[in-house]
């Protein structure tokens, strides 16, 4: 690639011009400065420099520009150069000397280690969750082996429970670790919080398996890993062969069960006794955000810590009353911000709307469905919704029912705003790439 001598010259250090102009007076407006720049000029150390890297950029020949672009992978939307420039700072040096022939050069000042330095964890966690791993680890290493972990929601108990679950794959391994949640996106989750803590807490190649709606995972096959299974086809699987179950329990020595509060549904229990009772060294483990079934009917709260035999970690922080306050002050959960929306109605309550919401607060399907198709209540909602999408790339609205879902997301399609909805009833597949996308 020949460049402009002008060009060049920008290149070469203030000495060597400062003499070739003493010495060979025009020299610098000759093309001959190119092979002096060549032979005086190391490459790998010119685009070590970010500054210099961006003038060699710019001495390229348009096609050349436009083919490191292609190289790059970079989108071209006015020129290639501004093109690299914008992306220069992320752009590997490996990419560059190879675009321009340049092989690692020995000469090249080698990187020096600091004395000192923080090295960055992978998969960590913070002091609250710390001290809740403890806590439940060591009720899981002495009898009963049960125990519920309250944690607020996104207070960060998957990962916590992550933790918990790979330091019992390397200390009691090869074995079985089996982790039950009820809905799909529980099961996901977990699955793909166990791949990334076991790359980076792991101590050998272990399975990953998943049983659920149209999973068939060889469960004969697991030895030594982690079975992500479903509730419900766990309870199938028992009901129908019941010898499975305790196939695998004589393998597992781990039960997790996300929200624990399942564990007290006749079905589940039955499920849940069946592997963890099997051998009496096996633990279990509940996850919760919230301390029982409900919060209102006590006798299922009894349930649960009787379930549990009573054992319970919860996350407690010194001058707070409670986590929450806490997770909120040192920013690991956003503040919320509740305001109410006020819009003229026009829904009539018939005379059974009423002694309904007079005998039950909540409000029944068919009210909800009358909410849902109000237009002016409606109307409110989607200029709240424009107003958001001035400050937010991501929105999620509750509705409160599906044909009010249906009904926001056309008229937000017409806006030209992109707008995807989940329910009950959606396809399994189609809720997944949804709630991805």
């Amino acid at each position: 690639m020949i460049a402009k001598s002008k060009a060049v010259q920008g290149l070469l250090p203030s000495s060597v011009i400062e003499l070739m102009e003493r010495m060979s007076p025009g020299f610098l407006d000759t093309p001959e400065v190119n092979r002096v720049a060549a032979a005086i000029l190391d490459p790998a150390e010119l685009l070590l420099d970010n500054a210099t890297r961006l003038k060699i950029i710019r001495l390229l020949p348009l096609a050349k520009a436009r083919e490191l672009c292609t190289t790059l992978g970079l989108t071209i939307e006015r020129s290639p150069y501004e093109a690299i420039e914008t992306e220069i700072a992320e752009i590997g040096l490996v990419q560059l000397f190879d675009f321009f022939g340049i092989v690692d050069d020995p000469r090249a000042p080698k990187f020096a280690p600091p004395s000192s330095q923080n090295v960055p964890v992978a998969y960590g966690l913070f002091p609250h969750q710390r001290v809740a791993a403890r806590k439940v680890a060591a009720a899981l290493a002495k009898p009963p082996r049960k125990v519920v972990l309250h944690m607020p929601t996104g207070a960060g108990k998957t990962r916590t429970a992550m933790h918990l679950a790979a330091r019992h794959l390397r200390e009691y391994g090869p074995t079985v670790i089996i982790w039950l949640a009820q809905n799909r996106e529980l099961l996901d989750q977990a699955a793909e919080e166990f791949e990334k803590a076991w790359t980076s807490l792991g101590d050998r190649d272990v399975q990953l398996m998943r049983f659920w709606g149209s999973k068939r995972a060889p469960l004969a096959d697991l030895d030594d890993g982690l079975l992500v299974a479903g509730l419900a086809k766990m309870a199938a699987l028992d009901a129908k062969d019941a010898n499975s179950i305790l196939t695998l329990a004589d393998r597992a020595s781990l039960i997790v069960i996300d929200e624990a509060h399942q564990a007290i549904a006749p079905t589940y229990a039955r499920v849940l006794r069946a592997l963890n009772s099997k051998r009496p060294n096996n633990a279990l483990l509940g996850l919760t955000a919230t301390p029982g079934r409900t919060w209102s009917e006590i006798d299922e709260d009894k349930r649960l810590s009787d379930f549990f035999e009573g054992q319970k970690v919860v996350l407690e922080i010194d001058g707070y009353d409670d986590p929450v306050t806490f997770l909120m002050d040192q920013e690991y959960l956003a503040r919320p911000s509740f305001r109410q929306l006020k819009a003229p109605t026009e829904i009539c309550l018939s005379k059974a709307d009423i002694r309904s919401l007079e005998n039950d607060p909540d409000f029944t399907n068919d009210l909800l469905e009358k909410v849902g198709l109000d237009a002016a209540r409606n109307e409110v909602i989607l200029s709240e919704i424009f107003d958001a999408l001035m400050r937010h790339d991501r929105i999620i609205v509750f509705t409160p029912s599906v044909e009010n879902a249906r009904l926001l997301q056309a008229m937000l399609t017409i806006k030209n705003v992109e707008a995807l909805f989940v329910a009950g009833e959606t396809d399994g597949g189609e809720r997944e790439r949804r709630i991805k996308r």
